[in-house]
C-alpha cells in the first residue's frame, strides 16, 4: 500500500496537478484552445521531436523499441476496425475511434511519468539516476515513432471523415514535425556540433515547454468539452487504452525479449491514456470532438489509478 501511495503522490499526482491548472485557468479566463493546438504542433512539437532525437542514445534495443511500436500500432488498427465494425460506426467515428486506442500520451504524460518514475527511488543509486539514461532513450522511440504516426496517419484518419483524401495529405505535409525527424538524423551524421551553435539553447526552452504547455492545453480542452458519461462508444475506447493496450504490451515485450528498463519503460510507456494530441487533432480536423475529447478525459481521469497499478506491476514483472 505505501509503494501504492508513493507512486500516486511522487508520479501521478504532479501531472493531474497541470492538467487541472489548465482547466482552471481556462473556466476563468476562457483560453483559446486553437492558439494552443497551433504552438503545439507548429512550434513545440517540432522542437521537441528535433532536440530529443539528435542527442538520443540509439542501439540494438532502440531499434528493437522501433519494430515494437510498428507492430503494436498495426494489431490496435486492426483491433479498432474489428470494434468498429461490430458497433457499426461511421467512417468518422471509425477514424477517431481508431485515433483514441492507436495513440497513446508518449508525450505529455509518458515522457513526464518516465522521468519521474527513474528519478525516483528504488532507481536512485548513491544520490544518482544510473537508469534514467535507458529510460529515456527507448521513450523517445516511442515518443518520436508516436510523433509521426500521430501526426500523418491521425491527421489522415481524423480528415477522412470531412475532407477528401488530396486536402488530408495536404494537412500532413503542411506540419513541420514530419521534417524535424529527417532533419535531426541529417544532422547527427554531419559534422557541425549544434550543441555549441547559439540555436541550441533557443530549441531546448523551446522543448521544454512541451509537457507542461501540453498538459496545460489538455486542461484547456477538457474545460470546453460537454461531457456524456452515458456514451458507451467511449467507455469501450477506454477499455482497450487502458485495460487491453497493457495486456497487448506485455505479450509484446515477451515476444521481443525486453527485460529489465527497457520493458519496464515500454510496459508503462503503453499504459498512459489516449494522446491529448487525439482532441487537438479531432479540433483541427473539426471532426468528432466531443468524442475525442471525452476519450482523453475518461481516460486520463481513469489512468491515475491504471498507471499507478501499471507502474507497480511493471517494477514485479521485470525487476531491474
Amino acid at each position: 500500500m505505501l509503494v501504492f501511495l508513493h507512486i500516486l503522490g511522487n508520479n501521478i499526482v504532479p501531472i493531474f496537478t497541470i492538467i487541472a491548472l489548465g482547466f482552471i485557468l481556462s473556466k476563468k479566463f476562457d483560453f483559446n484552445i486553437y492558439t494552443l493546438s497551433k504552438m503545439n504542433f507548429y512550434l513545440l512539437t517540432p522542437a521537441f521531436i528535433f532536440v530529443n532525437l539528435y542527442t538520443a542514445d540509439l542501439d540494438m534495443d532502440m531499434v528493437k523499441v522501433l519494430f515494437f511500436c510498428i507492430i503494436y500500432l498495426f494489431i490496435n488498427d486492426l483491433l479498432a476496425r474489428i470494434i468498429a465494425k461490430i458497433r457499426k460506426y461511421d467512417i468518422g467515428l471509425t477514424n477517431a475511434f481508431k485515433n483514441s486506442i492507436m495513440f497513446n500520451n508518449s508525450g505529455n504524460i509518458g515522457l513526464s511519468l518516465i522521468t519521474l518514475v527513474f528519478s525516483s527511488a528504488p532507481f536512485v543509486v548513491d544520490g544518482k539516476t544510473p537508469y534514467l539514461g535507458q529510460a529515456i532513450s527507448a521513450q523517445i522511440i516511442i515518443l518520436v515513432f508516436m510523433s509521426l504516426t500521430m501526426n500523418t496517419i491521425g491527421f489522415y484518419n481524423a480528415g477522412r471523415a470531412s475532407r477528401n483524401l488530396k486536402d488530408s495529405i495536404k494537412q500532413i505535409f503542411s506540419l513541420p514535425a514530419i521534417y524535424a525527424i529527417p532533419l535531426a538524423i541529417m544532422f547527427r551524421f554531419i559534422e557541425l556540433d549544434l550543441t555549441t551553435t547559439p540555436l541550441w539553447p533557443t530549441l531546448i526552452y523551446i522543448k521544454d515547454g512541451l509537457v507542461p504547455i501540453s498538459l496545460i492545453t489538455l486542461g484547456v480542452q477538457l474545460s470546453k468539452t460537454e461531457f456524456n458519461f452515458k456514451d458507451m462508444n467511449v467507455h469501450i475506447a477506454v477499455l482497450a487504452r487502458l485495460i487491453l493496450g497493457p495486456i497487448l504490451a506485455f505479450a509484446f515485450i515477451h515476444i521481443f525479449g525486453f527485460s529489465g528498463v527497457v520493458a519496464q519503460t515500454v510496459f508503462i510507456s503503453y499504459s498512459v491514456p489516449t494522446a491529448v494530441n487525439t482532441a487537438l487533432i479531432a479540433v483541427e480536423c473539426d471532426s468528432n470532438k466531443d468524442f475525442a475529447s471525452q476519450m482523453v478525459m475518461l481516460a486520463t481521469i481513469f489512468s491515475a489509478i491504471t498507471l499507478t497499478l501499471a507502474i507497480f506491476a511493471a517494477r514485479v514483472l521485470f525487476p531491474v
